[in-house]
């Protein structure tokens, strides 16, 4: 029976997996009205707005002038990953790819983060953990190549698909590179170092490459688009981290981590709703393996 001292941390994660999983429609919305480098820029550097202070508030700068040369340079891989490379190939994957369809794909985050673990770590998995990394891994198969793997075989794999598994590379380099980097640094300053100097290089990649109409262009995009884009920077990135951050503090990683199993099926959920976006049977089937997949592996670990 849940406690009610613990029903506040409970309900916050369900708002973040709704707010993380509408990201994914709210995305595409500001893929398909902005240029992706500059809107992606602006959305952390409003983000910052609030990650700053909050920083502040908790004494984190405190810690910053004692990190090592080799912790900056680890927050600066970790915010070109994490940060910098995934932004950009979520907002560019999602002009080519349906919102619901990016957010499946993403269920391959834990799949190939926990084989490299195994790999780089040495960290052990068990027959639990292995079937749902097999079920997830079809399930994406299925999503990807919409019902005949023979399209991924025969190199019929569109853009917006690899840019999508792109952005799978860059988190599992991020969550990789956490685990050497970010021992012993709390998740809100190391959320804020990576987002600032994400935010950076993405601006500066902006105006190199889409030069200052790019900026312009997405100041005078509508009001629907810079909707999005606000619901982007305060809601799934600013106050969706503010609630995950307490939900691991209060109920611990576990449990946190397996309310984000979910973020897929209400981002293929709000996605059909919003965007109108076809639920064909091979999204479906696909998706629904992926999901019970990673809710399997999650269970494993445990």
């Amino acid at each position: 029976m849940l406690r009610l001292s613990n029903f506040g941390p409970h309900a916050r994660l369900l708002g973040m997996i709704i707010l993380w999983g509408a990201s994914w429609p709210a995305g595409r919305i500001v893929a398909q009205a902005m240029p992706p480098l500059a809107a992606a820029s602006l959305r952390f550097l409003l983000a910052l707005l609030v990650l700053l202070p909050w920083m502040y508030r908790s004494g984190g700068f405190a810690q910053l002038k004692d990190w090592s040369l080799q912790r900056w340079l680890g927050m600066g891989l970790a915010g070109f990953f994490g940060v910098y490379a995934y932004a950009s190939l979520f907002l560019s994957g999602l002009q080519y790819v349906p919102a619901g369809k990016a957010a499946l794909l993403i269920t391959l985050n834990p799949v190939v983060t926990l084989l490299l673990a195994v790999w780089l770590f040495k960290e052990r998995i068990n027959t639990i953990i292995s079937l749902g990394m097999a079920m997830a891994f079809v399930g994406a198969i299925i999503v990807i190549a919409q019902g005949d793997p023979r399209h991924i075989l025969q190199g019929h794999l569109g853009l917006g698909e690899v840019l999508i598994l792109g952005c799978v590379a860059c988190w599992v380099a991020y969550t990789l590179l956490g685990r050497w980097v970010m021992t012993g640094v709390d998740a809100l300053s190391a959320t804020t170092v990576t987002a600032a100097i994400g935010a950076v290089l993405l601006l500066v990649t902006s105006l190199v490459v889409e030069g200052p109409a790019g900026m312009q262009a997405t100041l005078h995009s509508g009001w629907t688009a810079w909707g999005a884009l606000l619901f982007l920077a305060f809601g799934a990135t600013a106050l969706a981290y503010a609630w995950f951050f307490e939900g691991v503090k209060r109920l611990g990683a576990g449990a946190a981590a397996g309310y984000i199993t979910l973020v897929p099926v209400v981002g293929v959920a709000i996605s059909a709703l919003l965007l109108h976006e076809a639920l064909d049977a091979s999204l479906l089937i696909g998706g629904t393996l992926a999901v019970l997949g990673t809710v399997i592996m999650q269970r494993g670990r445990r």
